[in-house]
């Protein structure tokens, strides 16, 4: 009986770590997910970017137009120069990680596996979808992934058919895709990370630096009121300010560690009617048709004209 209510606890011991541990696989798209019904504002701006305050390229690559029920790719690059670190949680330097959110066409869904080419297979392999919920299968994540192997994230997208659903039709459709790098310098509480610069938050001068916990500085601040303030510095940044200093509020107190950011950019699709362009072919080969009738034609008549010495 004891060896069963020790295992009971121990699992029970596990899965609250497993469920309440700190994950690097929280950064993104987690808290976007538990904090969002919708990844892009009234605004247009991808809520990402409330977390990911630096700005980075970040690029799309879609067909001009697709046919209904049609599979293709869609393209989100990711550039930054090959090898770069970042720091971690714990202050240690880290490879960049990225991810991507795309926000496609009502009906637009990715497509099923059995769909897939051989070429789509190959470009995504180690790459993970998921839906940023279950009522809107229009929006697809990626991430966080190993940035060093994945700067292109390609989705494989299913084309709906208007002639199975009415609420389809064919036309110019815009997509929303967002690309990040590295880690958020704020948390959706509004907590900085250790991925930013800390500044100070009064004026004043240092008067101590000293340590806390986990390999954390804490600066102290006396103003010309007497008064002080701390401020406590986590792992990671590197303090650009001694003891004796006098500071202005609002300066920075650390250096800026981060290497990463985000970017957003749209894109168009047309979701073309096949009749048109059945049409459009015919069109093109009657034009042809006439062209190589009004040669022939001239030709005879230069014939005639000879004949009779004209």
């Amino acid at each position: 009986m004891r060896r069963i209510l020790s295992s009971l606890f121990a699992a029970l011991i596990l899965g609250i770590s497993v469920f309440t541990a700190p994950s690097s696989s929280w950064a993104y798209p987690f808290w976007a997910q538990q904090s969002y019904a919708s990844p892009r504002e009234a605004t247009g701006k991808i809520v990402c970017a409330n977390c990911h305050l630096a700005k980075k390229i970040t690029q799309a690559e879609v067909p001009q137009s697709v046919l209904p029920d049609t599979v293709f790719k869609a393209a989100v690059k990711i550039p930054y120069e090959p090898g770069l670190q970042e720091i971690g949680a714990d202050g240690s330097d880290v490879g960049l990680q990225v991810g991507a959110v795309i926000q496609l066409p009502d009906g637009f869904t990715l497509a099923p596996q059995d769909r897939w080419t051989d070429e789509i297979k190959e470009e995504t392999e180690g790459v993970y979808f998921t839906q940023y919920s279950d009522d809107q299968p229009n929006i697809l994540l990626v991430g966080p992934i190993p940035g060093d192997q994945h700067q292109e994230i390609v989705f494989p997208v299913l084309s709906p058919d208007p002639a199975t659903d009415s609420n389809i039709h064919f036309g110019k459709y815009q997509i929303f895709v967002g690309g990040n790098r590295g880690r958020g310098q704020v948390y959706p509480t509004g907590e900085k990370s250790n991925n930013t610069v800390y500044t100070a938050p009064v004026s004043g001068t240092v008067s101590a630096i000293d340590d806390g916990e986990n390999g954390a500085k804490i600066v102290t601040i006396n103003s010309a009121d007497g008064e002080s303030t701390s401020e406590t510095i986590p792992v990671g940044p590197a303090l650009i300010v001694g003891v004796g200093d006098a500071i202005e509020a609002g300066i920075p107190l650390t250096n800026d560690p981060n290497v990463g950011g985000f970017g957003q950019v749209d894109a168009e699709v047309v979701l073309q009617n096949p009749v048109r362009i059945y049409g459009l072919l015919a069109f093109f080969a009657a034009v042809s048709l006439a062209q190589i009738m009004l040669v022939l034609k001239k030709r005879q008549i230069e014939k005639v004209q000879a004949a009779e010495g004209v």
